[in-house]
């Protein structure tokens, strides 16, 4: 499959990552670190309109409508990603059992980091509590690649704003982009520099950023036309010294 968008250190495809998985060679990814659909919108109350402050976004878009399964892909994850390479995926409360039962026989390891959100959309009602905290599940073998000099870095636990300002994409508007700082934090961890990193739900290209910005190089797939063309002005903005 021809890329849509190539230079050094930069492949992106605008296509579904079930098409493009399979032109990626075998133990060619160093980390998959991806932000796939929550499936959340079931759960929702719906998007809030208030006459002081934009719609509050509660998950509910197209494309978090469309089932996402796991299972279907631990063994694709499994054929590119390289004996010392991780895999960091973020997900939500009703999915995280789907994806033990899924990743837990396969890799040696299955565990879960939680990334705490200083500043959460405001829940109006005050009927429960503030969804200030995302899952990320995370995967890999013995001999992984880990990249700490300390035990305070060890935590499993994040903590920043959510993605706002001048990093935060107005147009389009991606209900779900995370910010570069937390992406930075796992890529720095888990990779080492020249690495290649996969994103398959790539959405605005905020792990490409991250990843360029750490000078790894960054393979993404995007479906959807908008958040691609957004993905790809970013992505040839960043700084590097790499190349």
């Amino acid at each position: 499959m021809t890329p849509y968008y190539q230079e050094a250190g930069i492949t992106i495809f605008c296509a579904d990552s079930r098409e493009v998985l399979p032109t990626l060679a075998d133990q060619s990814i160093d980390l998959i670190l991806t932000d796939p659909p929550y499936n959340l919108s079931p759960y929702s109350t719906g998007n809030i309109k208030a006459s002081w402050r934009k719609t509050i976004n509660n998950d509910i878009a197209a494309w978090d409508q469309q089932t996402f399964t796991p299972s279907e892909w631990v063994q694709a994850f499994k054929r590119i990603l390289k004996p010392t390479g991780n895999i960091f995926a973020f997900t939500a409360y009703n999915l995280l059992g789907k994806w033990h039962e899924a990743f837990d026989s396969e890799f040696d390891t299955f565990q879960f980091m939680v990334w705490h959100k200083t500043n959460p959309v405001p829940k109006l009602r005050r009927a429960g509590f503030l969804n200030s905290c995302e899952l990320i599940v995370c995967m890999w073998n013995k001999g992984h690649t880990w990249n700490f000099t300390n035990q305070k870095d060890m935590h499993n636990f994040i903590e920043t704003p959510i993605c706002m300002g001048h990093e935060r994409l107005k147009a389009p508007m991606h209900p779900t982009q995370k910010p570069v700082k937390v992406l930075q934090r796992i890529v720095s961890m888990a990779s080492n520099p020249d690495d290649l990193v996969f994103d398959p739900f790539m959405g605005v290209g905020s792990t490409g950023a991250a990843t360029l910005t750490l000078n790894r190089r960054f393979i993404g797939v995007e479906l959807d036309e908008q958040y691609f063309k957004a993905a790809e002005d970013r992505l040839k903005t960043v700084p590097t010294t790499l190349w």
